[in-house]
């Protein structure tokens, strides 16, 4: 005969029992509480074999148990895999009605799937504390497998990779990679909070690894060398389809590499965020109101930013003031902003990669903008205002533009060097002739500024 799982079952009250466990050794007591307003039980280990102390320890978890309830706090425990499945199933969601891009939600549960569940995914998502998160960057140095030969969708065969001396070792991870998996994990616990499954004193406030990693921007030999590419590539479409999305990629890529626009701001972008202005003196420029995470901005640009404008109009189905700007040939939002296109772009051009082996992505555009404005010698304040940023963002990630690219600056008004003439800053950009100098262009990319006129 089958001994009974619970034994010298004691009740306490009704739907509040205490009894011993046949399978153990021990002599320790449980108890078993029914949930109020619920079919279900909860079953705790009370860690004592004195009835007494049993009995009171019983009765304290079902007045807390009764707490909970009375005050929408959950009483059965999530384990942090289960609280970030639901975060990642939210996010999901607010791709699926625009809040957030398709891209970011797959981004984000990569984070969750790939690094974070391995990491803490088995602990209850009450005793995730502060260690954890201090500890979380050692961690993911020490486990970061190394690169695995990633089969193509459309080959059977891996895709080929180019041979390096010797085997692979482990890489430790990147900082910038670290930060934003961070990012996510205290997402996952403000989350947490707000739904009451923890405190809010419980969400991490620690400090990240800062990533001071050198953004992959073109140089100026690249860019003339991808601008002029690209005219030739746009006559190759086989079809007229591809013809019309690969006009449209090349002036995209312009209009980013001339603005500095993100491309959330972009995918938002509509035709009455667009005017053309002239300043005090009468120079024309662009002012293009650009909007992005709930934030709003004005950005300005120089003239040949409107006519690439032109020509997207012109291609476009989409031209009324509350249509997007970077449309589909159906006339509908891009919501990957030709994403395939300029993928092909950069890789038949021999550009998808710089120069240490990191693939480029549409952000190179913007990365490219603030390098060239800085060897222009742009303020840094300017710029960071202008790309909607900090000025400490800037310089982290941008300090490889060396003080020689900006000597007339620096050196105005050093005996020997003539100081800048007035309007040489601000309102110089918007200039015509400027526009052609200033803007990031193959035709002046990357060009030095004029040698100042000794005294």
């Amino acid at each position: 005969m089958k001994t009974p799982f619970l034994t010298d079952v004691q009740k306490l009250k009704s739907g509040l029992i205490l009894f011993r466990r046949s399978d153990v050794q021990h002599k320790n007591w449980y108890c078993r509480v029914k949930v109020p307003n619920s079919g279900r039980y909860k079953t705790i280990s009370l860690k004592t074999a004195d009835m007494r102390e049993a009995t009171d320890k019983a009765f304290d978890i079902d007045g807390d148990i009764r707490f909970r309830i009375r005050h929408d706090v959950p009483v059965f425990d999530k384990s942090f895999a289960e609280v970030a499945r639901e975060y990642s199933d939210l996010q999901k969601r607010k791709a699926g009605i625009g809040e957030i891009t398709r891209e970011r939600w797959i981004t984000v549960d990569g984070h969750i799937r790939l690094h974070l569940i391995p990491y803490i995914g088995n602990h209850q998502i009450t005793t995730i504390h502060e260690d954890h998160w201090t500890e979380y960057p050692f961690w993911r140095k020490e486990n970061n497998a190394p690169k695995k030969v990633k089969k193509h969708p459309l080959h059977k065969q891996p895709k080929a990779r180019k041979k390096e001396d010797g085997d692979e070792e482990h890489q430790p991870a990147k900082n910038g990679s670290i930060r934003l998996e961070m990012m996510t994990f205290r997402a996952i616990m403000n989350y947490a909070a707000r739904k009451n499954y923890i405190r809010e004193s419980q969400v991490p406030r620690g400090p990240m690894p800062e990533d001071k990693s050198r953004r992959e921007e073109f140089t100026a030999t690249e860019y003339r060398k991808l601008h002029t590419f690209a005219r030739e590539w746009i006559k190759k479409g086989d079809k007229a389809a591809s013809v019309w999305y690969r006009d449209m990629a090349y002036n995209f890529m312009l209009v980013m590499a001339n603005t500095g626009m993100r491309t959330m701001e972009a995918r938002n972008l509509k035709w009455r965020d667009i005017s053309a202005r002239t300043d005090r003196q009468g120079r024309p420029f662009v002012a293009i109101n650009v909007r992005g995470k709930g934030k709003y901005r004005e950005l300005v640009a120089a003239p040949n930013v409107g006519t690439y404008l032109d020509r997207i109009k012109a291609l476009s189905k989409a031209t009324k003031p509350d249509d997007p700007v970077f449309s589909n040939a159906d006339g509908k939002p891009a919501s990957s902003l030709y994403k395939a296109p300029i993928r092909s772009l950069l890789e038949e051009s021999g550009l998808l990669y710089s120069v240490n082996g990191s693939r480029r992505s549409t952000y190179c555009f913007r990365h490219t903008y603030a390098t060239f404005r800085l060897m222009e010698g742009i303020d840094v304040y300017f710029l960071a205002k202008q790309m909607g940023t900090s000025v400490k963002m800037i310089e982290d990630h941008y300090g490889h533009i060396t003080p020689a690219k900006n000597a007339e600056r620096i050196l105005a008004g050093i005996p020997g060097w003539e100081p800048l003439a007035e309007g040489d800053s601000g309102e110089r950009d918007a200039s015509p002739k400027a526009s052609r100098a200033d803007s990031v262009n193959a035709g002046a990319a990357g060009k030095a500024a004029k040698k100042p006129r000794k005294k």
